[in-house]
């Protein structure tokens, strides 16, 4: 697999770079930050609409959730490594250009206001790549012993809502935040997340329930105590972020949203 590792290593950068140079000739006004925010978010929903196929592909192949293969469950972890590894940079890059935006000019202390801004401002994120790149993709490519890959196919199917989250986020870059595509999208943020973040583990534990005839209150006794542990430390910063989408909603619907670009 590791000419896919390399191949990702190619993609997610190229197309950053593509579309920052596509974003700087077409709004020759914008900044260089908001270039590559712009940039970061369209290959964010990329990512999130190729995971998303990848994830339903392997959940309609396996028929038993637990010893079906599908070669994608795998190819698609040495994918994804190397987009989260760029995912990282271009984070420290979005806060690196608005430091030199705001003549943060000097070598040393441009870098050290970029690192404070990205650790105050993203630290949630950082943390979620970090455990995906040190604790979830060494457990889909090494530890599971070849078996679930159902399970990482819903993993991956998580993803779906990305595109939506993204194109919110233009929207609000781009003053549109007012507009009815905005709403619209807003409540397939919420559809998409509730349904793809939030049901996606009871669904899981329905499937597994269903493939051995077992109730489903008694599944999380039935299987290991690890599955239980990471099921767990996936979906409590889900139902975190779905309440904090909750309360934009409410703002969006119920009044006025702020006007001017997302920086």
């Amino acid at each position: 697999m590791w000419h896919v590792l390399v191949a990702g290593s190619f993609f997610f950068p190229g197309l950053y770079l593509l579309c920052s140079q596509c974003a700087r000739r077409t709004l020759p006004k914008w900044t260089e930050a908001d270039c590559s925010l712009l940039s970061t978010r369209i290959v964010s929903s990329v990512q999130g609409m190729l995971a998303a196929s990848s994830g339903i592909i392997v959940i309609t192949s396996c028929k038993d959730v637990k010893f079906d293969r599908h070669w994608l469950a795998t190819a698609y972890n040495w994918f994804i490594i190397p987009y989260m590894v760029y995912d990282v940079y271009a984070m420290y890059l979005r806060h690196w250009y608005r430091c030199y935006d705001k003549q943060v000019l000097n070598g040393k202390d441009q870098f050290a206001t970029a690192m404070n801004s990205l650790l105050r401002k993203d630290f949630l994120m950082l943390v979620h790549h970090v455990v995906i790149l040190t604790i979830l993709v060494p457990i889909g490519l090494f530890l599971r012993r070849d078996i679930g890959d159902f399970f990482v196919g819903c993993l991956y199917v998580a993803e779906m809502s990305t595109p939506f989250v993204s194109l919110g986020k233009v929207l609000i870059q781009m003053n549109l935040q007012n507009s009815l595509l905005h709403k619209v999208n807003g409540a397939l943020v919420l559809i998409t997340f509730f349904l793809c973040r939030i049901c996606l583990f009871p669904f899981m534990y329905y499937a597994y329930s269903k493939q051995y005839g077992i109730p489903l209150y008694k599944v999380p006794f039935s299987i290991p105590l690890h599955c239980n542990v990471v099921n767990a430390s996936i979906m409590a910063p889900q139902i975190y972020w779905f309440w904090l989408i909750c309360k934009k909603a409410l703002r969006l619907y119920q009044g006025p949203a702020r006007s001017g670009k997302d920086r």
